[in-house]
């Protein structure tokens, strides 16, 4: 069972919606003058349960984008390059952008992103993450919404994974060390 290799429950399931609609109201809240169109970009795979959630929370009109990029292979630790392996499909030009992640670690993909979606001339880019882990950052990264900062361990569940497993699980735990040692 998933739930042995949990050394323990970081955020549980309640907690984790309870942020979620936190995180949704502030949007909306944020963004309900808005005249541009707003585009909520999720980085595959990690942010999609997390993605799926928030966009629900936040009650305005958002057109759905994802991407996928990372920096990390499959490893444990970033390579330090980026690679986009699916881009987005609609011109992002003249409107708001909120690009959703599930965590920012070494900051190195989202501040290549960033840049990345500042040449394509939206109203605006912010940020939203669910988890922040400072104490590993390379590259530097404002995050505009962020639900909870978190320290150096290996955390899996709510769609962070390990070799993309644990993603399904209801809540964030703690991986134990001898599961990916």
């Amino acid at each position: 069972m998933m739930k042995d290799d949990i050394a323990k429950v970081y955020f549980t399931e309640e907690e984790l919606q309870a942020k979620v609609r936190e995180l949704g109201r502030q949007i909306t809240e944020d963004y309900k003058d808005a005249k541009e169109d707003i585009y909520c970009v999720g980085i595959l795979k990690g942010a999609s349960v997390f993605y799926t959630d928030l966009v629900r929370a936040i009650d305005l009109p958002v057109r759905f984008d994802f991407m996928i990029a990372s920096s990390y292979g499959s490893g444990t630790s970033t390579t330090g390059s980026v690679k986009i392996l699916k881009d987005l499909d609609y011109d992002i030009e003249g409107k708001h952008l909120i690009v959703i992640e599930d965590i920012i670690d070494s900051g190195t993909t989202m501040s290549y992103l960033l840049k990345y979606f500042e040449h394509r001339k939206p109203a605006s880019v912010k940020l939203c993450a669910l988890l922040s882990k400072p104490s590993r950052r390379t590259a530097e990264v404002a995050i505009d919404y962020c639900g909870f900062e978190v320290p150096d361990e290996f955390l899996v569940g709510y769609g962070l994974d390990y070799a993309e497993i644990y993603r399904n699980l209801p809540y964030i735990g703690v991986l134990k060390p001898e599961v990916y040692a």
